[in-house]
């Protein structure tokens, strides 16, 4: 760290503004885990794709996700205070793909995806997910276009067998061994 002042106002160091094509085409480049963060509110599970999920702390353990302010999952989520999060391996392609198509409708978008319900909070966990956590909010922190919601983890299922991670990297699915 150089121990320069960092501009707060959305330029870079020349005072040009950053492009956010191009911030979204750099950060494309990181490669992420794939999830599914789901939750239940106004009678309906409520659940999309979501690779901007990361752990926050060990004591307590906390992790967080992300969210887009004038997303639904965000309304829900802000309704609920609970959530979960699945980990997708290899074959988690298909639901990762249409959990983040737009437009798909929200009654019923768990249907053709197996999947039971968590014991501490009741919200949809995916079968066969390289592993679950159940979740709290504890806080919630807006970040520009987006809330970063963080929880409590309240449960865990790491199941023994393990099988290839899916990611996302250059806007694209993968697997990593």
């Amino acid at each position: 760290m150089s121990g320069q002042p960092v501009p707060s106002d959305g330029t870079g160091a020349a005072g040009e503004p950053v492009d956010p094509l191009e911030y979204r085409r750099a950060i494309g480049r990181f490669a992420t885990g794939v999830t599914v963060v789901t939750t239940f509110a106004g009678r309906h599970d409520h659940a999309m794709t979501a690779n901007s999920v990361t752990s926050v702390s060990l004591y307590p353990v906390l992790m967080l996700v992300s969210v887009e302010q004038d997303s639904r999952w965000h309304e829900a989520v802000a309704e609920s205070g609970v959530w979960g999060v699945s980990i997708l391996g290899e074959h988690g392609r298909p639901t990762a793909e249409w959990l983040a198509s737009p437009g798909r409708p929200l009654h019923g978008q768990l249907d053709r995806i197996a999947h039971h319900r968590g014991p501490q909070t009741g919200v949809a966990l995916l079968d066969g997910a390289l592993a679950t956590l159940e979740c709290r909010t504890v806080a919630a922190h807006p970040a520009g276009d987006h809330t970063l919601v963080v929880g409590e983890v309240l449960s865990v299922e790491s199941p023994a067998r393990v099988e290839a991670a899916l990611v996302h990297f250059r806007g694209r699915y993968g697997i990593l061994p």
